[in-house]
């Protein structure tokens, strides 16, 4: 699914009592690609102080909607998902983020190209979230599951979870990782042998070996290096390090040399 969909849902916040809530709404509205927000009956709304709180969210923030009723705020959507960490006596078509967000983001596709209104989704209060007849406007209800014994989310983070699964389901999955700045091939087997031989010298100056076994060490030392699946860039910095170790204790005067005396190249 494509990003663009997300341009199809609008997030509605009913009588929020906390100008911070409402900021911390809006950055994660920024963080996981949504821009419409619609405020009803907001405790305050100073613009201003909103953007102070969340940076860098100044498009989300002019482009709010304030209402004084949450009819109008949801007379154009098509299709509107309320959120609740609440049971419910009344039976109510109860859903998961996780699996509803796909659902979503077709019927903001719809929204997108012409089809329909808007998806919205819905909160309520801090104090007391979605009264049942905020409830009995919504197409379904979603639910995140949380600890039982302490099941209510913060206004904000509730916004953020849902959010997160509708970026995950519109692009997320998808995203790459940042790559290296520079890529680097594997090292080869005769770089890594000289690797291991610098590694043995290092440990030998340092008189690592007095109570242990060097080819169960240096055994244990190549399955380590070989199952870190190195690059050349990562090889040569170890066998620096081993190098380094070697030259400057024999710059202070106090190297080792029984390595010396093995044979080693």
């Amino acid at each position: 699914m494509d990003r663009g969909a997300l341009e199809g849902i609008v997030v509605v916040l009913w009588e929020t009592q906390d100008r911070v809530n409402v900021a911390g709404t809006i950055r994660a509205m920024k963080n996981f690609g949504l821009e419409r927000l619609r405020l009803v009956n907001p405790a305050e709304w100073d613009p201003w102080r909103i953007e102070g709180i969340a940076h860098d969210t100044a498009e989300i923030v002019a482009r709010t909607e304030i209402h004084d009723s949450l009819q109008g705020a949801l007379a154009d959507c098509a299709f509107v998902v309320g959120m609740t960490a609440r049971s419910r006596r009344a039976k109510r078509a109860l859903t998961r983020p996780r699996s509803l967000a796909p659902e979503l983001l077709e019927r903001a596709l719809d929204a997108v190209e012409g089809r329909a209104g808007p998806v919205a989704i819905l909160y309520g209060r801090e104090d007391h979230g979605l009264s049942n007849e905020a409830l009995d406007l919504c197409h379904r209800t979603a639910h995140i599951p949380t600890n039982p014994e302490h099941a209510s989310l913060n206004l904000a983070q509730a916004v953020l979870v849902m959010a997160y699964e509708l970026w995950m389901a519109a692009e997320g999955e998808a995203q790459p990782f940042r790559g290296p700045r520079r890529e680097a091939p594997p090292p080869t087997v005769e770089f890594l042998e000289m690797l291991f031989a610098d590694a043995e010298r290092a440990l030998w100056s340092v008189d690592f070996f007095k109570s242990r076994q060097t080819e169960s060490v240096m055994r244990t030392l190549r399955e380590l290096v070989h199952r870190s699946d190195l690059d050349q860039r990562e090889a040569a910095f170890l066998r620096a390090i081993s190098i380094e170790i070697v030259k400057y204790l024999q710059r202070k005067g106090v190297y080792n040399e029984a390595w010396e005396g093995r044979g080693s190249a």
